[in-house]
């Protein structure tokens, strides 16, 4: 990867040059970049997922990228969907998980590659989004579970990889069957970042195993059973 920085009247962008430069029919880059809009005026979005502030598949030439618009849940989108309070540049969501996610990325580990970080402030908040590359023909484990295809070798594997993570001290924040995926060749992968940071050992660890162990009752039928494969396995894995 080859970072670099663009800026544009009130839009600040952190790129891999590599990536934007070599993309084919993509945005220059500017805002337009993450302007769904733009992407489909070229007729390069080919896909949606679902949830949440719905992230956008868009096409870039040899590959294919993410489009993600950072949106708040709860209560607090009544009064901003998109806006969070400025604080730094280097401290906005979109630069920490671009950061964090290439830095992951540069030590082996299974994350998709970062492309692209744009952030516009307006006064004291800011608006966020975030372009990664997408993983082909991956599927969420919660879908693998849903359809019964989660075999013990796969689930294994989900124990092993998360034990990857946590001895280079990801801790995980959101840690769920959604945010797994596993790629055509049985590969897992983490993804969706935002919020998470790098710390040393602590409960955090058992907690990010526990917010998963909750996830996987609401895909399959016995969620004990499956959990108890992947934390045998998390155990049981050694540094990489």
């Amino acid at each position: 990867m080859r970072l670099a920085t663009y800026r544009t009247g009130k839009s600040v962008i952190l790129y891999d040059a590599h990536s934007v430069c070599d993309a084919e029919s993509a945005p220059q880059i500017g805002p337009a970049l993450f302007d769904p809009d733009a992407w489909r005026q070229r007729g390069r979005v080919v896909g949606e997922a679902p949830g949440r502030g719905a992230s956008l598949f868009l096409s870039a030439g040899a590959e294919e990228w993410v489009l993600r618009h950072y949106r708040r849940g709860g209560m607090i989108a009544r009064l901003s969907e998109r806006r969070y309070v400025w604080t730094g540049l280097e401290r906005t969501r979109a630069f920490r998980e671009f950061q964090l996610t290439a830095d992951l990325h540069a030590q082996g580990l299974p994350v998709p590659r970062p492309v692209a970080a744009g952030v516009t402030r307006h006064g004291l908040t800011y608006e966020a989004a975030l372009i990664t590359v997408r993983i082909p023909d991956a599927r969420a484990l919660a879908d693998l579970l849903l359809a019964d295809e989660a075999d013990d070798e796969l689930l294994q594997r989900v124990g092993a990889t998360i034990r990857r993570f946590h001895d280079a001290g990801l801790d995980h924040v959101d840690l769920n069957a959604r945010n797994l995926l596993v790629d055509r060749g049985g590969k897992v992968w983490m993804i969706d970042l935002d919020r998470c940071r790098v710390r040393k050992a602590g409960r955090w660890q058992q907690a990010n195993l526990e917010r998963l162990q909750r996830s996987l009752s609401r895909f399959c039928p016995q969620p004990e059973s499956i959990s108890h494969i992947i934390r045998t396995a998390y155990d049981n894995a050694t540094v990489a």
